[in-house]
């Protein structure tokens, strides 16, 4: 029997959810362009059963797959910035509580 990774066994509802909306988009995306899961999963250099875990949104199959079905949709700058440090308001928000924290005087520092 395959060895589960931790993080997919565990992987928290939201997560989960947008996978699952990935793969039904990446399948919407290939059904438009009338390629069939034969093909498709031949120029994602995977197998059919793969292409078909990953239209359902399986945790289990590897990002690189993912990545290479943007990529053939010209959607792979979507993945470029999914952790643009510019987007990412919990780091700003802490940095700005920092430096608020260091310019308050020493007497309202708790």
């Amino acid at each position: 029997m395959p060895k589960v990774n931790r993080a997919v066994e565990h992987m928290p509802a939201a997560p989960a959810s947008a996978l699952k909306r990935l793969g039904q988009d990446l399948k919407t995306a290939r059904l438009r362009r009338r390629e069939s899961l034969r093909s498709w999963a031949e120029r994602l250099k995977i197998s059919a059963p793969t292409l078909m875990k990953m239209e359902g949104g399986d945790p289990a199959v590897s990002m690189g797959a993912y990545a290479t079905a943007l990529w053939l949709l010209q959607r792979e700058q979507v993945l470029a910035r999914a952790a643009d440090p510019k987007e990412d308001v919990g780091a700003l928000e802490a940095d700005v509580r920092e430096a608020n924290s260091r310019h308050r005087p020493r007497s309202e520092r708790g």
